[in-house]
């Protein structure tokens, strides 16, 4: 059985780019999830949740109940990250730290953690705020060879250092992005991520933390990505493009399907 999720931040409101990726994880389940990944406590907002199921609902979409939240699994990613102990180290760095160092390589997102506090060997003061990074050259030499499947391309091979050092946990929640959507993934019987293909290359470190928590791999499907008129990818800055405005303006679902390129009563695809 092919399991797909759907999994917004609530940081915002839903944008006609959510609606591609929402329809096309529907379309491709025969049993579709809708998570809530709100584990940055500062940014999501209990009305955006709410606009979320209202949106979706009003696309037509239906999904399994109840839904999963992050900011319910903090236990969870505390006990994956205490498996991987032997290989994390806390760090004490800014932003502005990392940005200013001069021997920082470079990777797909610009600066990579040059690694200044992988060999402090240091406790963190009581109070002290840090957070939690893999130490990917270790990370990588346990797991060897790892590949991924992705659909139209195949056997994809995984650069586990493609990050570097990522951020395993945050200075003000027990997780980060990476390693709660693994767990999540196989908490929830996830088999195929479909997602947008600007998270293509974050597929790299999932599989890298999937390897090493010992959990099962699913398989992926990078869509690509709805444009507006001046070519970039949409954001939830923008108003004008939000599920909520478009509704309010008199667009049907129906509509909104035919602009993403998507009939949503389509036979999903195997």
């Amino acid at each position: 059985m092919i399991v797909t999720r759907f999994a917004p931040s609530p940081t915002g409101l839903l944008h006609l780019g959510h609606a591609y990726a929402a329809l096309t994880a529907h379309m491709a389940g025969e049993r579709f999830l809708l998570r809530i990944e709100d584990i940055d406590t500062q940014r999501c907002r209990e009305d955006f949740v709410t606009a979320i199921y209202e949106d979706l609902g009003w696309l037509g979409l239906t999904w399994e109940r109840p839904v999963l939240r992050q900011s319910t699994r903090f236990d969870a990613y505390r006990a994956a990250l205490s498996q991987l102990a032997d290989l994390t180290y806390p760090c004490f760095c800014t932003r502005a730290d990392i940005a200013a160092a001069a021997s920082a390589p470079h990777g797909p997102e610009g600066a990579l953690y040059p690694g200044t506090c992988r060999d402090l060997h240091r406790t963190p003061k009581p109070g002290e705020t840090y957070a939690l990074r893999l130490d990917a050259v270790k990370a990588a030499a346990r797991v060897g060879p790892l590949f991924f499947e992705e659909a139209g391309k195949g056997r994809v091979a995984v650069d586990p250092l493609l990050f570097g050092d990522i951020v395993l946990a945050r200075k003000d929640t027990p997780s980060a992005y990476h390693l709660a959507v693994v767990v999540d993934d196989a908490h929830q019987g996830v088999t195929l991520v479909t997602r947008g293909e600007d998270l293509f290359l974050a597929t790299h470190v999932q599989l890298l933390l999937q390897a090493l928590l010992g959990l099962p791999a699913p398989r992926y499907a990078h869509h690509q990505l709805i444009l507006g008129e001046d070519g970039r990818k949409f954001s939830k800055r923008d108003q004008s493009v939000t599920l909520r405005s478009l509704r309010e303006a008199g667009a049907t679902p129906q509509q909104i399907g035919e602009w993403v390129g998507l009939a949503i009563h389509s036979s999903p695809p195997r």
